[in-house]
Protein backbone atom coordinates (compact mmCIF):
# COMPACT_ATOMS: atom_id res chain seq x y z
CA UNK A 1 0.00 0.00 0.00
CA UNK A 2 1.44 3.16 -1.07
CA UNK A 3 -0.62 5.21 0.75
CA UNK A 4 0.76 5.27 4.21
CA UNK A 5 3.61 3.69 2.30
CA UNK A 6 3.28 0.82 5.13
CA UNK A 7 4.69 -1.86 3.88
CA UNK A 8 6.17 -4.62 6.27
CA UNK A 9 6.94 -8.40 6.51
CA UNK A 10 10.49 -9.57 6.15
CA UNK A 11 12.64 -9.22 3.29
CA UNK A 12 11.63 -11.54 0.39
CA UNK A 13 15.80 -10.55 -1.63
CA UNK A 14 18.84 -9.57 -1.07
CA UNK A 15 21.32 -8.96 -3.77
CA UNK A 16 24.74 -9.58 -2.22
CA UNK A 17 27.18 -10.28 -5.13
CA UNK A 18 30.74 -9.67 -3.30
CA UNK A 19 31.77 -9.62 -0.09
CA UNK A 20 32.59 -5.83 -0.43
CA UNK A 21 28.42 -5.47 -0.02
CA UNK A 22 28.23 -8.59 2.42
CA UNK A 23 29.03 -5.81 5.57
CA UNK A 24 25.36 -4.42 4.91
CA UNK A 25 23.45 -7.15 5.25
CA UNK A 26 23.17 -6.50 9.38
CA UNK A 27 22.06 -2.87 8.52
CA UNK A 28 18.09 -2.90 8.67
CA UNK A 29 18.59 -2.69 12.55
CA UNK A 30 21.62 -1.09 13.42
CA UNK A 31 23.27 0.76 10.57
CA UNK A 32 26.81 -0.02 9.27
CA UNK A 33 28.04 -0.54 5.89
CA UNK A 34 27.87 1.82 4.07
CA UNK A 35 31.54 2.65 4.38
CA UNK A 36 32.58 -0.32 3.66
CA UNK A 37 30.62 -1.35 -0.03
CA UNK A 38 33.00 -0.19 -2.46
CA UNK A 39 32.75 2.60 -4.37
CA UNK A 40 31.13 0.47 -7.38
CA UNK A 41 28.76 -1.21 -4.57
CA UNK A 42 25.58 0.44 -4.33
CA UNK A 43 23.49 0.28 -0.81
CA UNK A 44 19.92 1.40 -1.09
CA UNK A 45 17.26 1.34 1.63
CA UNK A 46 13.23 1.07 1.30
CA UNK A 47 10.71 0.05 3.18
CA UNK A 48 8.96 -2.38 -0.07
CA UNK A 49 9.87 -5.43 1.72
CA UNK A 50 6.40 -7.08 0.39
CA UNK A 51 3.29 -6.34 -2.30
CA UNK A 52 3.29 -4.64 -5.57
CA UNK A 53 6.56 -2.35 -4.03
CA UNK A 54 8.70 -5.57 -3.36
CA UNK A 55 7.79 -6.57 -7.11
CA UNK A 56 8.52 -2.97 -8.12
CA UNK A 57 11.49 -2.54 -6.40
CA UNK A 58 13.17 -5.87 -7.36
CA UNK A 59 11.87 -5.29 -11.52
CA UNK A 60 14.09 -1.69 -11.07
CA UNK A 61 16.99 -3.39 -9.84
CA UNK A 62 16.80 -6.27 -12.54
CA UNK A 63 16.72 -4.05 -15.27
CA UNK A 64 19.55 -1.74 -13.45
CA UNK A 65 22.16 -4.57 -13.18
CA UNK A 66 20.87 -5.66 -16.49
CA UNK A 67 22.24 -2.61 -18.20
CA UNK A 68 25.11 -1.73 -15.89
CA UNK A 69 26.70 -5.48 -14.74
CA UNK A 70 29.72 -3.80 -13.43
CA UNK A 71 27.87 -2.23 -10.89
CA UNK A 72 27.37 -4.45 -7.79
CA UNK A 73 24.41 -3.77 -5.90
CA UNK A 74 22.78 -4.13 -2.36
CA UNK A 75 18.99 -3.35 -1.45
CA UNK A 76 17.61 -3.59 2.27
CA UNK A 77 14.36 -3.45 2.83
CA UNK A 78 13.33 -1.75 6.47
CA UNK A 79 10.89 -3.81 8.13
CA UNK A 80 8.53 -1.51 10.23
CA UNK A 81 5.77 0.50 9.87
CA UNK A 82 5.08 3.17 7.20
CA UNK A 83 8.14 5.33 6.67
CA UNK A 84 9.10 6.46 9.63
CA UNK A 85 11.30 3.19 10.48
CA UNK A 86 12.80 3.81 7.56
CA UNK A 87 13.50 7.68 8.20
CA UNK A 88 15.00 6.54 11.71
CA UNK A 89 17.63 3.83 9.97
CA UNK A 90 18.60 6.73 7.58
CA UNK A 91 18.57 9.34 10.53
CA UNK A 92 20.86 6.69 13.04
CA UNK A 93 22.68 6.09 9.83
CA UNK A 94 23.47 10.13 9.32
CA UNK A 95 24.36 10.53 12.88
CA UNK A 96 27.51 7.63 12.64
CA UNK A 97 28.66 9.89 9.53
CA UNK A 98 27.82 6.44 7.95
CA UNK A 99 25.34 7.51 4.92
CA UNK A 100 23.75 5.02 2.32
CA UNK A 101 24.23 5.01 -1.25
CA UNK A 102 20.51 6.14 -1.43
CA UNK A 103 16.91 5.74 0.42
CA UNK A 104 13.34 5.96 -0.35
CA UNK A 105 11.62 9.09 0.30
CA UNK A 106 9.07 11.13 -0.77
CA UNK A 107 10.56 14.22 -2.91
CA UNK A 108 9.39 17.77 -2.11
CA UNK A 109 9.11 19.67 1.48
CA UNK A 110 9.95 15.86 2.88
CA UNK A 111 13.59 16.55 1.91
CA UNK A 112 13.92 18.58 4.71
CA UNK A 113 13.66 16.43 6.93
CA UNK A 114 17.63 15.62 6.24
CA UNK A 115 18.66 18.99 4.40
CA UNK A 116 22.22 19.24 5.20
CA UNK A 117 22.69 15.67 3.88
CA UNK A 118 22.09 16.09 0.08
CA UNK A 119 24.13 16.89 -2.58
CA UNK A 120 23.83 19.00 -5.63
CA UNK A 121 23.17 16.58 -8.71
CA UNK A 122 22.32 19.00 -11.52
CA UNK A 123 24.17 17.94 -14.89
CA UNK A 124 25.16 14.50 -14.31
CA UNK A 125 21.84 13.37 -12.88
CA UNK A 126 19.58 16.34 -13.82
CA UNK A 127 20.42 16.65 -17.29
CA UNK A 128 18.61 18.41 -20.28
CA UNK A 129 17.15 15.41 -21.31
CA UNK A 130 15.30 15.39 -17.47
CA UNK A 131 14.73 18.65 -17.33
CA UNK A 132 13.27 18.40 -21.08
CA UNK A 133 10.94 15.06 -20.04
CA UNK A 134 9.86 15.56 -16.43
CA UNK A 135 6.57 18.23 -16.23
CA UNK A 136 7.15 21.00 -14.17
CA UNK A 137 5.16 19.55 -11.04
CA UNK A 138 7.33 16.63 -10.64
CA UNK A 139 10.23 18.73 -11.55
CA UNK A 140 9.60 20.91 -8.95
CA UNK A 141 9.60 18.11 -6.19
CA UNK A 142 13.06 16.84 -6.83
CA UNK A 143 14.75 20.00 -5.64
CA UNK A 144 15.10 21.88 -2.27
CA UNK A 145 16.00 25.32 -1.84
CA UNK A 146 16.36 25.39 -5.96
CA UNK A 147 19.02 22.76 -6.03
CA UNK A 148 18.18 19.06 -7.88
CA UNK A 149 18.91 16.48 -5.35
CA UNK A 150 16.87 13.43 -5.50
CA UNK A 151 14.95 11.78 -8.59
CA UNK A 152 11.59 11.19 -8.62
CA UNK A 153 10.55 7.79 -10.48
CA UNK A 154 6.61 7.27 -10.03
CA UNK A 155 3.50 9.16 -9.44
CA UNK A 156 0.58 8.50 -7.51
CA UNK A 157 -2.39 10.82 -8.29
CA UNK A 158 -3.90 11.82 -4.82
CA UNK A 159 -7.63 13.14 -6.39
CA UNK A 160 -9.06 9.86 -7.57
CA UNK A 161 -12.74 9.06 -7.03
CA UNK A 162 -13.24 5.15 -7.76
CA UNK A 163 -16.75 3.57 -7.83
CA UNK A 164 -18.58 0.10 -8.19
CA UNK A 165 -20.30 0.60 -11.47
CA UNK A 166 -23.06 -1.55 -10.70
CA UNK A 167 -23.77 0.07 -7.35
CA UNK A 168 -24.60 3.30 -9.44
CA UNK A 169 -26.07 1.34 -12.02
CA UNK A 170 -28.83 0.81 -9.30
CA UNK A 171 -28.79 3.82 -7.98
CA UNK A 172 -29.61 5.77 -11.27
CA UNK A 173 -26.37 8.33 -10.27
CA UNK A 174 -24.09 8.90 -13.62
CA UNK A 175 -20.54 9.68 -12.64
CA UNK A 176 -19.76 11.75 -15.22
CA UNK A 177 -22.33 14.13 -14.02
CA UNK A 178 -20.39 15.19 -10.85
CA UNK A 179 -19.17 18.06 -11.35
CA UNK A 180 -18.47 19.67 -7.68
CA UNK A 181 -17.59 18.14 -4.26
CA UNK A 182 -21.78 19.22 -3.35
CA UNK A 183 -22.24 16.77 -6.30
CA UNK A 184 -20.71 13.84 -4.79
CA UNK A 185 -23.15 14.83 -1.20
CA UNK A 186 -25.97 14.81 -3.49
CA UNK A 187 -24.97 11.58 -4.69
CA UNK A 188 -24.49 9.61 -1.40
CA UNK A 189 -27.94 10.75 -0.37
CA UNK A 190 -29.26 9.22 -3.69
CA UNK A 191 -27.27 6.02 -2.81
CA UNK A 192 -28.19 5.93 0.72
CA UNK A 193 -32.08 6.49 -0.39
CA UNK A 194 -31.89 3.74 -3.48
CA UNK A 195 -29.96 1.01 -2.50
CA UNK A 196 -28.33 -0.73 1.17
CA UNK A 197 -25.00 -0.33 -0.29
CA UNK A 198 -22.49 2.44 2.04
CA UNK A 199 -22.12 5.38 -0.11
CA UNK A 200 -18.74 6.35 0.75
CA UNK A 201 -16.58 3.81 1.64
CA UNK A 202 -13.89 5.54 3.96
CA UNK A 203 -11.64 4.61 7.14
CA UNK A 204 -11.45 7.09 9.86
CA UNK A 205 -9.36 4.87 11.83
CA UNK A 206 -5.90 6.51 10.86
CA UNK A 207 -6.13 10.70 9.87
CA UNK A 208 -4.22 10.30 6.47
CA UNK A 209 -7.48 9.26 4.52
CA UNK A 210 -9.19 12.37 6.20
CA UNK A 211 -6.52 14.87 5.33
CA UNK A 212 -6.00 13.30 1.89
CA UNK A 213 -10.03 13.88 1.15
CA UNK A 214 -9.93 17.10 2.21
CA UNK A 215 -6.90 18.38 0.54
CA UNK A 216 -8.45 16.94 -2.32
CA UNK A 217 -11.63 18.97 -1.76
CA UNK A 218 -9.89 22.15 -0.50
CA UNK A 219 -8.11 22.16 -4.46
CA UNK A 220 -12.36 21.97 -5.77
CA UNK A 221 -13.11 24.73 -3.33
CA UNK A 222 -10.06 27.30 -3.90
CA UNK A 223 -8.65 25.88 -7.24
CA UNK A 224 -5.14 25.86 -7.58
CA UNK A 225 -4.35 28.92 -6.51
CA UNK A 226 -6.32 28.52 -3.40
CA UNK A 227 -4.76 25.33 -2.92
CA UNK A 228 -0.85 26.76 -3.08
CA UNK A 229 -1.83 29.91 -0.89
CA UNK A 230 -2.63 27.01 2.04
CA UNK A 231 0.52 25.10 1.67
CA UNK A 232 2.18 28.63 1.73
CA UNK A 233 0.65 29.23 4.76
CA UNK A 234 -1.05 32.19 3.21
CA UNK A 235 -4.82 29.94 3.03
CA UNK A 236 -8.36 31.66 2.63
CA UNK A 237 -10.54 30.82 5.69
CA UNK A 238 -13.01 30.12 3.38
CA UNK A 239 -11.70 28.07 1.47
CA UNK A 240 -10.29 25.38 4.54
CA UNK A 241 -13.70 25.34 6.20
CA UNK A 242 -15.75 24.68 3.18
CA UNK A 243 -13.54 21.77 2.13
CA UNK A 244 -13.86 20.30 5.64
CA UNK A 245 -18.15 21.22 5.70
CA UNK A 246 -17.98 18.75 2.98
CA UNK A 247 -16.25 16.63 4.62
CA UNK A 248 -18.94 16.67 7.40
CA UNK A 249 -21.59 16.24 4.76
CA UNK A 250 -19.60 12.95 3.14
CA UNK A 251 -19.42 11.50 7.26
CA UNK A 252 -22.88 10.81 7.20
CA UNK A 253 -22.23 8.41 4.43
CA UNK A 254 -19.05 6.20 5.59
CA UNK A 255 -19.71 3.07 7.23
CA UNK A 256 -20.99 2.75 10.47
CA UNK A 257 -17.86 0.93 11.66
CA UNK A 258 -15.21 3.53 10.22
CA UNK A 259 -13.45 4.24 12.86
CA UNK A 260 -12.31 0.33 13.08
CA UNK A 261 -11.98 0.02 9.22
CA UNK A 262 -8.49 -0.03 7.29
CA UNK A 263 -8.00 1.71 4.29
CA UNK A 264 -7.85 -2.00 2.92
CA UNK A 265 -10.95 -3.22 4.31
CA UNK A 266 -12.70 0.05 3.00
CA UNK A 267 -11.48 -0.35 -0.34
CA UNK A 268 -13.02 -4.34 0.11
CA UNK A 269 -16.15 -3.44 0.31
CA UNK A 270 -16.49 -1.10 -2.78
CA UNK A 271 -14.76 -4.42 -4.60
CA UNK A 272 -17.83 -6.48 -3.41
CA UNK A 273 -20.49 -4.22 -4.46
CA UNK A 274 -21.35 -3.41 -0.81
CA UNK A 275 -20.07 0.40 -1.18
CA UNK A 276 -20.14 2.98 -4.26
CA UNK A 277 -17.30 5.21 -4.01
CA UNK A 278 -14.35 5.39 -2.45
CA UNK A 279 -11.64 8.24 -2.27
CA UNK A 280 -8.25 7.36 -2.82
CA UNK A 281 -4.75 7.58 -4.42
CA UNK A 282 -4.36 5.45 -7.06
CA UNK A 283 -2.79 2.16 -5.40
CA UNK A 284 -6.41 1.29 -4.63
CA UNK A 285 -6.70 0.02 -7.74
CA UNK A 286 -4.07 -2.22 -7.40
CA UNK A 287 -6.52 -4.58 -5.48
CA UNK A 288 -8.91 -4.35 -8.45
CA UNK A 289 -6.66 -5.85 -10.19
CA UNK A 290 -6.00 -8.88 -8.55
CA UNK A 291 -9.78 -9.60 -7.72
CA UNK A 292 -11.78 -12.27 -10.49
CA UNK A 293 -14.47 -10.20 -12.60
CA UNK A 294 -14.43 -7.06 -11.22
CA UNK A 295 -12.98 -5.49 -14.67
CA UNK A 296 -12.02 -1.71 -15.22
CA UNK A 297 -14.15 0.49 -17.45
CA UNK A 298 -16.87 -3.13 -16.47
CA UNK A 299 -17.65 -3.41 -12.63
CA UNK A 300 -15.98 -0.55 -11.78
CA UNK A 301 -14.21 3.01 -13.24
CA UNK A 302 -12.36 6.05 -11.98
CA UNK A 303 -13.17 9.98 -12.26
CA UNK A 304 -11.21 13.20 -11.53
CA UNK A 305 -12.57 14.17 -7.99
CA UNK A 306 -15.12 16.44 -8.98
CA UNK A 307 -14.17 19.89 -9.34
CA UNK A 308 -10.64 19.52 -9.61
CA UNK A 309 -10.32 18.66 -13.24
CA UNK A 310 -7.27 19.88 -14.63
CA UNK A 311 -5.01 18.74 -11.90
CA UNK A 312 -3.35 16.07 -11.35
CA UNK A 313 -2.52 15.94 -7.20
CA UNK A 314 0.38 14.55 -6.91
CA UNK A 315 2.78 11.96 -4.53
CA UNK A 316 5.53 10.14 -5.20
CA UNK A 317 8.51 8.22 -4.37
CA UNK A 318 12.29 9.10 -5.11
CA UNK A 319 15.99 8.59 -4.68
CA UNK A 320 17.95 11.06 -3.40
CA UNK A 321 22.18 11.42 -3.29
CA UNK A 322 23.93 11.90 -0.54
CA UNK A 323 26.69 13.96 0.33
CA UNK A 324 29.57 11.98 1.70
CA UNK A 325 28.35 9.12 -0.47
CA UNK A 326 29.97 5.73 -0.05
CA UNK A 327 29.59 5.01 -4.11
CA UNK A 328 29.13 8.44 -6.15
CA UNK A 329 29.87 7.67 -9.41
CA UNK A 330 27.78 4.38 -8.86
CA UNK A 331 25.02 6.04 -7.22
CA UNK A 332 25.01 8.77 -10.23
CA UNK A 333 24.40 5.84 -12.61
CA UNK A 334 21.47 4.72 -10.49
CA UNK A 335 19.79 7.59 -9.92
CA UNK A 336 20.74 8.45 -13.89
CA UNK A 337 18.52 5.11 -15.16
CA UNK A 338 15.71 5.95 -12.41
CA UNK A 339 15.31 9.02 -14.48
CA UNK A 340 15.16 6.89 -17.35
CA UNK A 341 12.01 5.79 -19.54
CA UNK A 342 13.16 2.05 -19.31
CA UNK A 343 13.55 1.88 -15.34
CA UNK A 344 10.32 3.90 -14.97
CA UNK A 345 8.30 1.52 -16.89
CA UNK A 346 9.60 -1.20 -15.53
CA UNK A 347 8.87 0.07 -11.73
CA UNK A 348 5.68 1.62 -12.52
CA UNK A 349 4.45 -1.75 -14.49
CA UNK A 350 4.48 -3.50 -11.07
CA UNK A 351 3.53 -0.81 -8.59
CA UNK A 352 0.44 0.76 -10.04
CA UNK A 353 1.79 4.45 -10.42
CA UNK A 354 3.10 5.93 -13.15
CA UNK A 355 6.50 7.01 -15.05
CA UNK A 356 7.00 10.78 -13.79
CA UNK A 357 8.62 11.35 -17.49
CA UNK A 358 6.15 13.03 -20.38
CA UNK A 359 8.22 10.72 -23.24
CA UNK A 360 7.52 6.94 -21.36
CA UNK A 361 6.30 4.24 -23.72
CA UNK A 362 3.43 2.95 -21.26
CA UNK A 363 1.95 0.51 -23.27
CA UNK A 364 2.92 -1.99 -21.24
CA UNK A 365 1.76 -0.80 -18.78
CA UNK A 366 -2.22 -1.41 -18.05
CA UNK A 367 -5.22 0.81 -19.21
CA UNK A 368 -6.01 2.23 -16.13
CA UNK A 369 -2.69 3.18 -15.43
CA UNK A 370 -2.25 4.39 -19.63
CA UNK A 371 -5.72 6.64 -18.91
CA UNK A 372 -3.91 8.02 -15.54
CA UNK A 373 -0.75 8.76 -17.81
CA UNK A 374 -2.94 10.54 -20.45
CA UNK A 375 -4.46 12.80 -17.37
CA UNK A 376 -1.35 13.77 -16.50
CA UNK A 377 0.03 14.67 -19.23
CA UNK A 378 -2.36 16.76 -20.44
CA UNK A 379 -2.99 18.41 -16.73
CA UNK A 380 -3.53 22.28 -16.19
CA UNK A 381 -1.04 21.84 -12.72
CA UNK A 382 0.76 19.50 -10.45
CA UNK A 383 0.38 20.02 -7.02
CA UNK A 384 2.18 18.01 -4.63
CA UNK A 385 0.04 16.31 -1.86
CA UNK A 386 -0.10 17.67 1.77
CA UNK A 387 -1.16 14.12 3.32
CA UNK A 388 1.61 12.39 0.99
CA UNK A 389 4.91 15.26 2.76
CA UNK A 390 5.62 17.14 -0.76
CA UNK A 391 3.71 20.27 -0.18
CA UNK A 392 4.60 21.34 3.92
CA UNK A 393 7.59 21.00 5.57
CA UNK A 394 7.56 17.85 8.30
CA UNK A 395 6.61 19.78 11.23
CA UNK A 396 3.57 21.39 9.24
CA UNK A 397 2.60 18.20 8.13
CA UNK A 398 2.62 17.12 12.19
CA UNK A 399 0.82 20.23 12.94
CA UNK A 400 -1.61 19.34 10.30
CA UNK A 401 -2.13 15.52 11.11
CA UNK A 402 -2.86 17.20 14.60
CA UNK A 403 -5.73 19.07 13.84
CA UNK A 404 -7.43 16.31 11.96
CA UNK A 405 -6.70 14.15 14.61
CA UNK A 406 -9.19 16.73 16.77
CA UNK A 407 -11.54 16.66 13.67
CA UNK A 408 -12.23 13.07 13.85
CA UNK A 409 -13.44 13.63 17.40
CA UNK A 410 -15.53 16.53 17.09
CA UNK A 411 -16.22 16.91 13.31
CA UNK A 412 -15.80 20.58 14.24
CA UNK A 413 -15.27 22.41 10.84
CA UNK A 414 -15.03 26.12 12.81
CA UNK A 415 -12.22 25.14 15.28
CA UNK A 416 -10.32 22.74 12.54
CA UNK A 417 -10.10 25.32 9.98
CA UNK A 418 -8.30 27.52 12.57
CA UNK A 419 -5.85 24.42 13.97
CA UNK A 420 -5.21 23.98 10.25
CA UNK A 421 -4.29 27.94 9.67
CA UNK A 422 -2.50 28.00 12.65
CA UNK A 423 -0.29 24.62 11.93
CA UNK A 424 2.11 27.18 9.90
CA UNK A 425 2.83 29.28 12.85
Amino acid sequence: MTAGDGDSGLSRRRVLQSAGVAAAAGLAGCGGGGGDSGANSIELLHAWSDGDGNAAIEALIGGFQEAHPDVEFAEEPVNGAARSNLDQVVQNRLQANDPPSTFQTWPGETLNKFGDAYADIEGDVWNDDLKNNYLEGPQAQAQLDGTYVTVPLNIHRINNLFYNQNVLDDAGVDPSSLSSPSDVVDACATISQETDAVPFAHQTSGTWSTTQLWETILLAEGGIDGYEAFTNGNGNRSDVKAALDSVVALSEYYPSDASSLSFTEANTLVMDGNAAFIHQGDWAAGAYGNADGFNYGEQWGQITYPGTSGSYLLNMDSFPFLANNPSPEATKTFLSYCGSAEGQVLFNAEKGSIPPRSDADVSQLNQFQQDQYEDFNNADNQPPSVEHGLAVSPGIKTNISSAFSGFLESYDADATADALLESFN
